[in-house]
């Protein structure tokens, strides 16, 4: 009985620490590359933008808004549940929030007409681990945000491609209690832009949580029990690194 008792009481520590302070996630395609790698394993802060029936497993809390809400801001690495489904997680940087006026052209990111900030990588410090090799790394500013790293590998300037071009947008209005959401490897990802992703502007009461810092990180070319392998798999430089 003591036994059960132990084991019981460590699950519901666990289950009120998930749901209202930490939550582990892992990364498992490269849409946030260079900031974020497959095989990152990240914690995420629950209690950065309240709480909303998202922050509970399987959402099933019983109430619709968000409870102790926090804005969100331009700049953060935030999870969220996809808009097409209300179930799967979906991580992207929020670049608009309600108001503000978003659009791409040619490869650059407009906020309100006015182009970011943003230059080569190579022009500010280090190439950053983890882009490809074909892509090019430039560190862009949002308004009022702190530089981040983004790769293109599309040239800035490219003309509007037939179809859904996410290099080449309409301009976009963030409407109220919603945000807008791109990925930092911007010529792979679905996000905000493209409309056939059925992501769109992302609703608040969808954001799960802010990423803060990844605690564990491996490249995948070693199995789990192939225990020989592990120091070479293991990206020690990327344990406990923020995420901004």
């Amino acid at each position: 009985m003591e036994t059960v008792k132990t084991v019981v009481y460590a699950v519901l520590i666990a289950i009120v620490a998930r749901t209202f302070l930490f939550e582990p996630f892992n990364i498992p395609s490269g849409s946030m590359i260079p900031t974020l790698l497959v095989g990152d394993y990240l914690f995420v802060s629950k209690y950065s933008y309240g709480y909303s029936k998202h922050s509970f497993p399987l959402s099933m809390a019983p109430f619709s808004g968000r409870v102790l809400e926090r804005p969100p801001h331009a700049g953060d690495v935030a999870v969220f549940k996809w808009p097409g489904d209300n179930r799967t997680d979906y991580i992207k940087r929020i670049i608009g929030v309600a108001g503000d006026r978003v659009q791409v052209k040619g490869g650059v990111l407009f906020v309100n007409d006015k182009p970011v900030d943003m230059r080569p990588a190579q022009e500010v410090g280090p190439r950053p681990a983890g882009g490809s090799s074909d892509g090019q790394i430039y560190v862009e500013v949002l308004p009022g945000g702190t530089p981040h790293f983004i790769q293109k590998k599309r040239p800035l300037g490219a003309p509007k491609e037939a179809g859904d071009d996410p290099n080449n947008t309409r301009e976009f209005l963030v409407p109220q209690g919603h945000v807008f959401v791109m990925g930092d490897n911007r010529d792979e990802s679905a996000d905000s832009r493209v409309l056939s992703s059925q992501v769109g502007f992302v609703p608040i009461e969808n954001l799960v949580g802010r990423a803060e810092f990844i605690f564990f990180s491996h490249d995948g070319s070693a199995s789990l029990w192939e225990v020989w392998k592990w120091p070479e798999a293991i990206r020690f430089s990327r344990i406990f690194h923020g995420i901004r």
